[in-house]
């Protein structure tokens, strides 16, 4: 794979409603106020990269509610992961569709399009050696807060193969990810803290009791949530800005949650009364407006 290294891959035709070059984000530099970002959900895509071999963190693409469509230059070991699209590939005048969770291979000038997802949001595309991407402090991966990082992706651009692979998978496929279902309340765990002292009444009755759906008014930054405010202590929107983890809960002067996701900021001001445990994270990403949540607190 090196001496593909530099080559062109995929030229993106329609990048859909949101088409970013992602990978593990750059942590450590938080103390610049740049947040780690990087996959949202991160399981989907580490096990994207996994069937097709490539290293740890190779940079891939993530998609928005499907509708992006690619040509191959040259052919592909790819593998797509995450939200339920169809994955279509165009050879010729014959399209054939393929679950998500399989590696398969591209041939030069198949056309990838990727359907609507009937639930969940965000799906990823590894590509067998990575994306070459330009790295700004370490990281290849888009940070829609700040801006740093590649641009979305457009029409018209042409991504090259990085020297990212590593050995062969030994499987070409995820059982565990082929038409997996979707529960009808997604529950969310979380650790309790660092401010849950600050809600009225016991933190863990109060979180677990709640149930809300997810506001038209979210993204990578953060997913907020609707329902019954929680009740809070007076004077939890005058503490000192805090930087904060991916997964935190903050709780604004309104008492609905917000999760921040992986392009989250520092606090504002308002406290974090929980933050969800990685797997949560995942799941948290995967949410699509009117989804229904619920938090589960577990016990320290």
């Amino acid at each position: 794979m090196p001496d593909d290294a530099g080559t062109p891959a995929l030229e993106v035709i329609t990048p859909g409603p949101l088409a970013l070059l992602q990978d593990h984000g750059r942590p450590g530099y938080a103390h610049l106020g740049v947040t780690g970002s990087g996959a949202a959900d991160r399981a989907a895509f580490d096990a994207a990269n996994r069937l097709v071999g490539n290293l740890p963190g190779a940079v891939g693409i993530e998609t928005l509610l499907g509708g992006s469509r690619m040509r191959a230059l040259r052919t592909l070991r790819i593998a797509v992961t995450g939200a339920p699209v169809a994955v279509r590939v165009r050879r010729g005048g014959r399209t054939v569709e393929h679950p998500i969770g399989c590696a398969l291979t591209l041939a030069r000038g198949d056309e990838l399009e990727f359907g609507p997802p009937p639930r969940q949001l965000r799906s990823y595309l590894a590509v067998r050696g990575g994306i070459a991407a330009p790295h700004v402090l370490g990281s290849g991966s888009t940070d829609t807060l700040s801006g740093l990082g590649p641009a979305p992706l457009k029409a018209g651009d042409v991504l090259s193969l990085a020297a990212q692979a590593g050995e062969w998978p030994a499987a070409d496929a995820i059982p565990s990810l082929i038409g997996r279902e979707h529960p009808e309340v997604v529950v969310l765990p979380v650790v309790l803290g660092p401010r849950d002292r600050l809600l009225e009444g016991e933190p863990r009755a109060v979180l677990g009791a709640a149930r809300w759906t997810v506001s038209p008014d979210s993204n990578r930054v953060g997913v907020r949530l609707v329902g019954p405010p929680l009740p809070a202590a007076e004077g939890t929107a005058q503490l000192p800005s805090e930087g904060v983890v991916a997964g935190s809960v903050q709780l604004p002067p309104d008492g609905r949650p917000v999760l921040f996701l992986r392009d989250h900021p520092v606090t504002g001001g308002y406290p974090v009364v929980a933050v969800l445990t990685a797997a949560a994270l995942d799941a948290a990403a995967q949410l699509r407006p009117g989804d229904p949540v619920r938090l589960a607190p577990l016990r320290r």
